[in-house]
């Protein structure tokens, strides 16, 4: 298995051998692509998924610094917390695999804490909106969290 996310088409494919498995919109940055840290944007290239992070907590379970917090998203409990980023339900936290571009130094994908995850169901999808992350639909993250494994290579793409 092998995953490649589409910035321009917003898609992330799960492709087996030579297959596309499965296809799911996502959210991409909203400030674009980029390596560099503090730029709020997603990073290029060639990533592998470093850990897998959530399993079997709630959907909407809500994550601070990687941490399942105790907390279930709700538009109610939201409402508390109105500039709030949400990531919920999984984590698949990103390794950059290629040293200078998205790994080591100021461009090091996985010290920007980049990950593919979970989001409230009334953020957009096919639109970017992150600020820096690729976010998902929380039943398509299971459902992808459930197909792959540590050291799933992700290539980021914008072309």
């Amino acid at each position: 298995m092998r995953i490649e996310v589409g910035i321009p088409s917003q898609t992330l494919d799960l492709h087996d051998k030579n297959a596309v498995v499965r296809r799911y919109r996502i959210s991409s940055a909203k400030n674009g692509v980029g390596q560099e840290n503090g730029s709020f944007c997603t990073p290029l290239g060639r990533h592998i998924i470093r850990a897998k992070i959530g399993t079997d907590q709630p959907v909407n379970t809500v994550f601070v610094k990687r941490r399942p917090t105790g907390e279930i998203y709700t538009p109610e409990f939201a409402a508390n917390f109105p500039r709030r980023d949400w990531i919920l339900t999984r984590i698949l936290w990103l390794s950059g695999c290629e040293p200078g571009f998205n790994r080591l130094g100021k461009v090091d994908t996985m010290r920007r804490y980049i990950y593919i995850h979970g989001t409230p169901d009334s953020v957009e999808m096919g639109k970017p909106g992150s600020i820096g992350c690729i976010r998902m639909r929380n039943q398509d993250l299971l459902e992808l969290f459930d197909l792959v494994e540590a050291g799933t290579e992700v290539d980021i793409r914008n072309a």
